[in-house]
């Protein structure tokens, strides 16, 4: 496993780290998500992202039990707040109440002391920036959370968070986007911004909600046990699965056998080609997709490769910086 700085820090975390949305405490039986991070550790990540919000708060409790028994300095544990835990106005959203509330039920269910990094999952329009950014501060001097990020923020809201940061004198190091061959939105404002601001880059979906893999065939119904077939999954695809973009990635196949590659290490390796990005967020239900999706860590792709990736995808990639967007009122 590789590593890189995570922004302008000196926390160093793994190329690849491993993700619990839509798998830990919903889509998998515990014992195969236990299995899933046994096998993460054993490949070498030691960051390991959630969100309270994740299967209902449930993804944290399973996650917490699985790395129950490891030594806690020896991987980075991230964690999100702001969408809704329970059923009040005050369960949501980045007001000071929310956030020291969710810090401590993180930790809780997390059964730690501390998590390494606190992100906040969107921005919140209906509370000051202030107030955000002071109880995010707060956390962080009393060693609730080492570091401070955030989730799909435009740069405008980056550059706005960043100045209050260095101004309460806490380290804001992350921003946490969407990220892939096929949905590049954050490549001409998020990241030049962040790239100033010494933020580094979390991304998520890295092979496109797994239409990257191959998988799913142009005209044909998604297998029966992949994420599309699954009424929750499948309503955060409906980007990606037309025949155009499927007929378009099943042209990538040539290319990842050609490189030595699978099509999810391909489109793995691939976000790790963008300096800006410190870590690549995969998913699993099973072990093997762990060992497999590792093996793109230290992955150089050339020039060429990146050319004809490019050509073959440029008019279904989505670049519209627009497409970073937050609710303009808390859910």
């Amino acid at each position: 496993m590789n590593f890189r700085f995570l922004g302008r820090s000196g926390l160093k975390v793994s190329e690849i780290s491993f993700g619990n949305w839509l798998t830990h405490g919903s889509q998998v039986e515990e014992d195969a998500a236990v299995a899933c991070v046994k096998a993460a550790l054993d490949t070498g990540i030691t960051t390991f992202d959630t969100a309270d919000v994740y299967a209902g708060t449930k993804a944290e409790a399973v996650l917490g039990r699985a790395l129950k028994g490891q030594r806690r300095e020896g991987y980075e544990l991230f964690t999100k707040v702001y969408w809704p835990t329970g059923p009040g106005q005050n369960d949501r959203g980045l007001s000071r109440k929310h956030i020291i509330e969710s810090i401590h039920g993180s930790l809780r269910r997390l059964q730690t002391d501390y998590v390494d990094l606190y992100q906040a999952h969107r921005f919140d329009a209906e509370t000051p920036l202030e107030e955000t950014m002071l109880a995010f501060a707060d956390i962080v001097r009393q060693g609730k959370a080492l570091y401070i990020g955030v989730s799909e923020w435009t740069a405008e809201q980056i550059s706005a968070g960043a100045k209050l940061a260095r101004e309460l004198r806490v380290p804001f190091i992350s921003n946490q986007p969407q990220y892939s061959m096929l949905w590049r939105v954050i490549e001409s404002k998020v990241i030049p911004t962040s790239d100033a601001e010494g933020l580094g880059q979390i991304v998520w979906s890295p092979m496109a909600k797994g239409v990257l893999s191959g998988k799913y065939l142009p005209g044909k119904p998604p297998p029966a046990d992949t994420r599309a077939a699954n009424q929750q999954g499948a309503s955060f695809m409906t980007n990606f699965m037309t025949d155009d973009v499927l007929t378009r990635v099943q042209q990538l196949k040539p290319l990842a056998q050609e490189a030595g590659l699978s099509m999810a290490q391909l489109s793995i390796a691939w976000v790790l080609q963008n300096k800006s990005v410190s870590s690549a967020i995969i998913g699993a239900t099973r072990p093997e997709q762990v060992l497999d999706n590792v093996k793109a860590t230290g992955v150089k792709l050339d020039a060429e490769l990146l050319r004809r990736i490019d050509s073959i995808l440029g008019p279904v990639v989505e670049r519209d910086p627009a497409q970073t967007t937050s609710p303009s009122r808390r859910p």
